[in-house]
């Protein structure tokens, strides 16, 4: 039995403590060294903070050293959590400013951009380490025996409506659940060499690192600017035999579209999985159609069930006209699909996705309000307390059984893997930065783009407005399209008629 990701880990640095745990350009370290490394870090972190459970931050790119510090972390008992270091410092210190993390780490790289933080953040410097030090262990091992599967694992931080995004916490037993029943459906073996092109701050990232815990895999890592130059990541995965990705769509889809798989032979590549947000099934028939004795898996599931709850093994044709399935939950995982009425759904009708089991996450940190917003007991329960999350997503069911994906209810998207609230922008443009009085921000699902409509009698440049959003926003959160209107329309209820405005932008957009 395991009772936290590490028990998986000493049984792999015990079996192969040889083999290459990562591998990160021309560098690579072994499984022995990570586990040295990462109890020396730890033994660091323990001697600057004897509490348990409390989050530490990592301020690092997707290196050798950003594993070592997710390792750490849990080694010294405590919960990780990634900073993009590519968002703007306002978006940063509202993150650091709601979960208050107690230690920071970084490098010396990136310490200059950490120099205006208050001081009430510590801060270590991973350059700074002696990673030739002798330490003893036992504290470290003795810590780990009062950790619990329900204790938090990691902190992954999601869009939030009011410009400060929203830590949600996940514990050890869901990620466990997790693997085991991955392991059990798609036979992974101890062989996999996994082809990492996901943000650290992915949750996908979270799961590449339980795989190298739990399954003795190496991890390449795909440095994330290389998905402008698609064809250099298809070298490195041919060039290192890389036999399982678990990728965005996005990227999928421009190689498709270039058609970059008509000259590789991508023979190692085993097993395919994609998530967080639809992949056109024309673009997906291609890379089926070069990849015939690779098995593709679409998975589907918001963060707040850690990773995803439901999964589509595409084991027949799907004509391109159709959408892919996202199938049947994973075991250990009821989904409720409830209409308005939060009744089961009936003769399919379209209802909200709607999860309980194991998988859900334990809430927002330090965000009690919108924990009991999102997690919420189960309508169809009576009986005994019992959580649910509501995910917000329509679904339904096709003539197999399966699950279908058709939108969202809200202004909650998914726009190139990261999920994005549309009223966060709207907060930046209208509250933050009071650039307009009013403004919708709408999501164009035909041409995957972000569309800012706002209430002026002055046009404001692209340049202007993008200029502004840089400093609060990350870039894939920025508008690609501005359109000024004199004055926004309102539905019945005096609110801004976003379905309108969606349908003007899709219906007036170039032909």
């Amino acid at each position: 039995m395991k009772y936290n990701i590490l028990d998986y880990f000493h049984n792999t640095v015990n079996k192969t403590p040889n083999k290459v745990a990562i591998i990160e350009g021309d560098n690579h370290i072994t499984f022995q060294d990570l586990e040295l490394k990462t109890k020396i870090l730890a033994k660091y972190l323990v001697s600057n903070l004897d509490e348990k459970n409390k989050p530490i931050a990592i301020y690092l790119p997707k290196s050798i050293q950003s594993v070592i510090a997710n390792i750490a972390i849990t080694y010294s008992a405590n919960i990780y959590m990634h900073l993009d270091i590519k968002n703007p410092t306002e978006r940063i210190l509202n993150i650091l400013n709601l979960i208050q993390p107690r230690i920071i780490i970084t490098n010396s790289i990136y310490l200059k951009e950490l120099v205006n933080l208050p001081n009430n953040f510590q801060i270590i410097n991973i350059d700074e380490i002696n990673f030739d030090e002798k330490i003893d262990t036992n504290i470290l091992l003795q810590r780990l025996d009062n950790i619990i599967d329900t204790d938090p694992y990691c902190i992954i931080n999601t869009s939030g409506s009011t410009g400060t995004p929203k830590g949600v916490v996940l514990n050890h037993k869901s990620f466990i659940d997790f693997v085991e029943v991955s392991n059990s459906i798609f036979k992974f073996s101890n062989e996999e060499i996994i082809g990492s092109l996901s943000p650290v701050v992915f949750d996908i990232w979270s799961f590449e690192l339980c795989m190298l815990m739990a399954n003795n895999s190496t991890i390449v890592l795909l440095p994330v600017e290389l998905a402008a130059f698609p064809i250099k990541i298809i070298n490195i995965l041919e060039d290192k035999k890389v036999s399982f990705i678990f990728w965005v769509p996005t990227i999928m889809v421009n190689i498709a579209n270039m058609k970059l798989l008509d000259n590789v032979s991508l023979t190692s590549l085993k097993t395919i999985w994609f998530a967080g947000e639809v992949f056109p099934t024309k673009q997906f028939n291609y890379w089926k159609s070069k990849l015939n004795n690779t098995l593709f898996a679409n998975l589907y599931g918001p963060i707040e069930i850690t990773l995803d709850c439901t999964y589509f093994i595409v084991n027949r044709d799907i004509p391109d006209e159709k959408p892919l399935p996202i199938g049947i939950p994973y075991k250990n995982t009821d989904i409720l699909i409830l209409n308005e009425n939060n009744e089961l759904v009936k003769n399919g009708e379209d209802g909200e996705l709607c999860v309980r089991g194991t998988s859900l996450a334990m809430g927002y940190y330090n965000n009690p309000e919108k924990t009991s917003l999102a997690f919420v007991q189960n309508p169809l329960n009576n009986s005994y307390p019992e959580l649910i999350y509501k995910t917000g997503d329509i679904v339904n069911y096709n003539e197999f059984g399966e699950i279908v994906f058709k939108g969202r209810k809200d202004t909650l998207i998914k726009h190139l893997g990261y999920r994005i609230e549309l009223a966060e922008i709207e907060h930046v443009i209208v509250n933050v930065l009071q650039i307009v009085t009013n403004c919708c921000v709408v999501y164009n699902t035909n041409k995957n783009e972000i569309t800012a409509i706002y209430e002026s009698n002055n046009i404001i440049s692209n340049i202007e407005f993008r200029s502004q959003l840089n400093d609060y926003l990350p870039k894939y959160m920025i508008p690609t399209k501005f359109i000024v209107m004199g004055q926004l329309p309102k539905n019945t209820n005096g609110k801004i008629d976003r379905l309108s405005l969606k349908k003007f932008v899709i219906e007036n957009e170039p032909s």
